[in-house]
C-alpha cells in the first residue's frame, strides 16, 4: 500500500477501523475502504499508463482517479473545469498525457488532443497489493496560473507532497481526530493536495462543501475549515454563520493575504485567531503560523519543518531582519518541485547557482524569524520617485477604512515618477462615501508620504482568477 496514503492502509480496515464517513463530497460519503477499493480498481487499470489527465471537479469521481494513480504511481494532470480550447490544448499537449481518466470535458477547438476516455467506477472494488512507487516519481503535474505567459507544469514528486503534507500537520496538529471541511477548486495545491490528499495521509475526515458558502461551512460542523480570503470575507459577512464555527479547532486561510479587518472580525465572532501560512505550486507551503504560536494579523508566520528562508534585494545582497527591509524571498526544503515540464531555461532561471528557489515574492522578516508577504515582485514591489514600496502595506492601511471594501494597490507608469501609487477601491454596498483626499491622507499619516496613493480609483470589482488571488495585471 502506498505510503503516501498510510491512512488506507487494509490492514486497519480488517481490524475494523474503517471510517464510514471518510470523504463526503457532491452527494456522495466513502469509507475508506470505499475509497481503497475503489481507487485500487482504478490503479490496476492505469498501472500501465505514464501521465494521465482528470477534470478536477469536486466529486467522489475526482478523488477516486488521484487516489487510484497515487497508488498506482501514475502521474496526475489536473485539469480546471472551466478551461477553455487554448487553456486545454496547451495542458494535453504539453503535459503529454495519454487519457483521460474519468470523463472527459466536452470543449471543441483546435489543437485540443483526442484522447481515450477510462472510466472511474466508484462502486468497483479491488483488493490486489499494489507495490509500493518510488518516492521520485511525479505525481502531479500543476499548471500555473499563466500571469507570465502560457501555464508552465510545476513537476511535484511524490516525495515532495509528502514531506510537505507531514511538514504541515505538525505545525498544526493536524491528525485523524480532525474533519477537515472546505469547498475550493481541485486543480491546486491548496484545494486538491492539502485539502484532498493531505486528508487521506492524515486520517482526518474530509467534507466538500461544493461551493465554499458561509452555510455551507456553519452546517458541517468541522474541526479543520480550510479557505482563501474570499471565503473567509463573505464568512464574517454572515455573522450567525461565523459564529457556527466556534466549536473549530482551526481556521486556516491561504493563497492571497488575508485582510486585517477580516482577520480580526473573524477572531471576534468565532473566539478563534485564524492560521495563515505561505507557499506557491512550486513550493508545497513553506511557511505558517503554528497552532502552538503566535498568530499575528498580516503576517505568515515561521518556516515549516525541514524549510529554510532568506531575503535578497536587486543585487544580491542579505536584507537585514527588521520587520520593514524588503526583499525577494527564497527558499530551500524537501517539499520543493523538481523543475518546469519541458521548460529547462525556466527551471534553472527559478534556481540560484547555490541552490535556492527564487519564489518572485517580496518579503519582510522580523528578528523573530516571522515572515510577512508583501506580494509579487513584478506586481506588488512597486518603484516610485526613487523608493521601493511594498503594495500589501498600503492595503491594510486603506482595509481599516470603513469605506473601503477591497483593495488592491498597483504602481503604474508615471513619466516623472517611474511609477505612481494608485488604489482601486470597491466600496460597500451600504457604507460611507469613498473620499479620495481621505484615504491618501490616511496611508501619509499611518506610514510614510511617500506611500501614499497618489491617485484612488473605485471599482465595482477587482480581476480575481479561481484561488481568489486578484490579478492586478488586469488593471494595470
Amino acid at each position: 500500500m502506498s505510503a503516501l496514503l498510510r491512512s488506507l492502509n487494509p490492514i486497519a480496515v480488517a481490524r475494523g477501523d474503517d471510517v464510514p464517513d471518510a470523504v463526503r463530497i457532491d452527494g456522495h460519503t466513502l469509507s475508506r475502504s470505499d475509497v481503497l477499493g475503489a481507487a485500487t480498481a482504478v490503479a490496476a487499470r492505469v498501472s500501465r499508463a505514464d501521465r494521465v489527465a482528470v477534470v478536477a471537479t469536486p466529486t467522489a469521481t475526482t478523488v477516486v482517479a488521484v487516489v487510484g494513480c497515487l497508488l498506482a504511481g501514475v502521474t496526475v494532470v489536473p485539469v480546471p473545469p472551466d478551461s477553455g480550447p487554448a487553456e486545454l490544448a496547451h495542458i494535453l499537449t504539453d503535459s503529454g498525457a495519454q487519457a483521460w481518466l474519468g470523463p472527459a470535458p466536452e470543449v471543441a477547438g483546435d489543437g485540443i488532443p483526442e484522447l481515450p476516455v477510462l472510466p472511474v467506477r466508484l462502486h468497483a472494488r479491488d483488493w490486489h497489493h499494489v507495490p509500493e512507487p518510488d518516492p521520485s516519481r511525479i505525481a502531479f503535474v500543476l499548471y500555473t496560473s499563466g500571469t507570465t505567459g502560457a501555464p508552465k507544469g510545476v513537476l511535484l514528486s511524490r516525495r515532495a507532497v509528502a514531506a510537505g503534507l507531514d511538514a504541515l500537520a505538525e505545525a498544526w496538529d493536524w491528525s485523524a481526530r480532525d474533519t477537515l471541511v472546505h469547498g475550493l477548486p481541485l486543480f491546486h495545491v491548496h484545494g486538491l493536495i492539502l485539502g484532498v490528499v493531505g486528508a487521506l495521509r492524515t486520517g482526518s475526515r474530509l467534507i466538500h462543501t461544493g461551493r465554499p458558502t458561509p452555510q455551507a461551512y456553519a452546517e458541517a460542523g468541522g474541526s479543520l475549515y480550510f479557505g482563501v480570503p474570499t471565503v473567509w470575507t463573505r464568512m464574517v459577512e454572515d455573522e450567525d454563520c461565523a459564529r457556527a464555527l466556534s466549536g473549530a479547532r482551526l481556521l486556516v486561510s491561504g493563497s492571497a493575504p488575508l485582510p486585517v479587518p477580516v482577520f480580526e472580525r473573524l477572531r471576534e465572532l468565532t473566539g478563534l485567531t485564524p492560521i495563515e501560512r505561505y507557499g506557491m505550486s512550486e513550493t508545497m507551503l513553506t511557511l505558517s503560523t503554528r497552532v502552538d504560536g503566535e498568530r499575528r494579523p498580516g503576517w505568515v508566520g515561521t518556516p515549516v519543518a525541514g524549510v529554510e528562508t532568506r531575503l535578497r534585494d536587486e543585487q544580491g545582497r542579505d536584507v537585514p531582519h527588521d520587520g520593514e527591509s524588503i526583499g525577494v524571498l527564497q527558499v530551500r526544503g524537501p517539499m520543493l518541485f523538481d523543475g518546469y515540464l519541458n521548460r529547462p531555461e525556466a527551471t534553472a532561471e527559478a534556481w540560484t547557482d547555490d541552490g535556492w528557489f527564487v519564489t518572485g515574492d517580496v518579503a519582510v522578516i522580523d528578528a523573530g524569524g516571522f515572515h510577512g508577504i508583501v506580494g509579487r515582485e513584478s506586481t506588488d514591489l512597486i518603484k516610485s520617485g526613487g523608493f521601493r514600496v511594498g503594495a500589501g502595506e498600503i492595503e491594510t492601511v486603506l482595509l481599516g477604512h470603513p469605506a473601503v471594501r477591497e483593495v488592491a494597490v498597483a504602481g503604474l507608469p508615471d513619466s516623472d515618477l517611474g511609477q505612481r501609487i494608485v488604489a482601486f477601491v470597491v466600496p460597500f454596498d451600504d457604507g460611507p462615501e469613498v473620499v479620495a483626499d481621505e484615504l491618501i491622507e490616511l496611508v501619509a499619516g499611518r506610514l510614510s508620504v511617500h506611500k501614499r496613493p497618489r491617485e484612488v480609483r473605485v471599482v465595482r470589482s477587482l480581476p480575481r482568477n479561481a484561488m481568489g488571488k486578484v490579478q492586478k495585471k488586469l488593471l494595470q
